[in-house]
């Protein structure tokens, strides 16, 4: 099977020729920069670039070399942006290393290490600590309540940070032609690699209610003012369905997959019952898949973190074809219970290794171990594309990050 059509088998829960794997094809799916980094010093790998293309999270774009040795069989179709060395410029990570920023992103650093990212006008919108591997929204546009009406809704969302600091290629979505552009990098990238192709869209519901109220307020809201909550995401509905609507004439032939996000659940369990899962978001969830499955030959795919076992059987309703990342060190959440009772009837994007103990602190030979474990559960039958749960953070040894992927090589060869 070509990269591609291992994915597609996957989430046609067909068996595979061998456990698909990806490394960076989202922004929850990735490798910190300072952990790429190491992972190449670790590696030998002298050339190439350290390239921040996610600023909020300070995510590495893993190059060719890294692609190609642990056999990552999926790309964002961003990275056919930003090609050229003008479109980044040098800066030094908090460890000394150096990496690349994208040209348009300055941050003001402050006399106690850390850095504060601002809007064009000037207000601050995000904080990144010293020492810290991410920008914190500091920017809640409804914090003090909402408006009479979601008129000027675009110019509040462009004060968050997730969309005033966007990673490509909707970094460049305001340049003349962006959509023609989008789909001749996209054919080219497609023509260029047999991997596939993932375009990312954020489409989020529940996730802009908190960015824009922030979560203790939105939360508030799903009760108390269920009317001011349903007009908000309706506003948000019709803006997504805009943009899907754009995305799918550009790229629903080209790109294999849409990425979605909107985390539901928390350690425990979901932020919200069912019930009022099924009364504020799945019909609009339903909406948004239904228009990808419909107008494009592109599966959808969620990003969601927590424990989210309770919504599942509702978000496969909704048309998900795809869950991310499978946090399965969350309640509900374990491989075996998640394998049993949906494995049949969603794809689960992650899970393959846990980010939060294991990989940063067990041994090489313990990560091996872990690893094999996950693959026994998840990928028979197909179903699965191994990714560990989230991104591989600035703490985990590369010794580490070797181990687990020589495991999944390991299980695909028999061993």
């Amino acid at each position: 099977m070509t990269s591609r059509e291992r994915i597609l088998a996957a989430i046609a829960h067909r068996a595979p020729d061998r456990v698909p794997i990806d490394l960076g094809a989202t922004p929850s799916s990735g490798i910190s920069a300072v952990a790429y980094g190491n992972l190449k010093r670790h590696l030998g790998l002298t050339g190439g670039h350290t390239r921040i293309y996610d600023v909020v999270q300070q995510l590495a774009q893993p190059e060719e070399s890294i692609l190609d040795r642990f056999g990552v069989d999926a790309v964002d179709i961003g990275r056919a942006f930003n090609t050229a060395e003008a479109d980044w410029r040098a800066m030094t990570l908090g460890d000394g290393q150096s990496a690349h920023y994208p040209a348009w992103f300055h941050p003001e650093p402050q006399p106690d290490g850390s850095f504060i990212a601002r809007h064009a006008d000037g207000t601050d919108i995000a904080h990144m600590p010293a020492g810290s591997p991410f920008f914190d929204q500091t920017c809640f546009p409804y914090l003090d309540g909402y408006p009479s009406d979601f008129t000027g809704l675009d110019a509040a969302m462009g004060k968050v940070l997730w969309s005033a600091l966007v990673h490509s290629p909707w970094d460049h979505a305001g340049d003349p032609g962006f959509w023609d552009t989008l789909r001749a990098k996209a054919l080219a990238l497609r023509q260029s690699s047999d991997r596939a192709l993932m375009i990312v869209i954020g489409c989020n519901l529940f996730e802009w209610g908190t960015f824009l109220r922030r979560v203790d307020g939105f939360l508030y809201d799903l009760p108390t003012e269920p009317a001011k909550v349903e007009e908000l995401l309706e506003a948000l509905l019709q803006r997504h369905l805009a943009v899907l609507a754009k995305v799918c004439a550009a790229v629903g032939d080209v790109a294999d997959i849409c990425r979605f996000g909107d985390d539901l659940g928390t350690n425990g369990g979901p932020f919200m019952s069912p019930a009022m899962y099924r009364q504020f978001f799945k019909p609009r969830h339903t909406q948004l898949c239904d228009y990808v499955h419909r107008h494009s030959g592109m599966k959808t795919f969620l990003h969601s973190c927590g424990s989210i076992h309770s919504l599942l059987p509702d978000l496969i309703e909704a048309g998900f074809d795809v869950i991310n990342p499978v946090q399965t060190n969350c309640r509900n959440m374990e491989p075996e219970r998640l394998k049993r009772d949906f494995g049949r009837d969603i794809c689960f994007w992650g899970g393959g290794c846990d980010t939060r103990v294991v990989l940063p602190t067990a041994s090489p030979t313990e990560v091996k171990r872990h690893v094999h474990e996950r693959l026994a559960v998840f990928a028979p039958g197909g179903g699965f594309v191994f990714n560990p749960v989230h991104n591989i953070l600035p703490d985990v040894p590369p010794q580490n990050i070797v181990a687990m992927f020589e495991a999944v090589a390991e299980y695909n060869h028999g061993g």
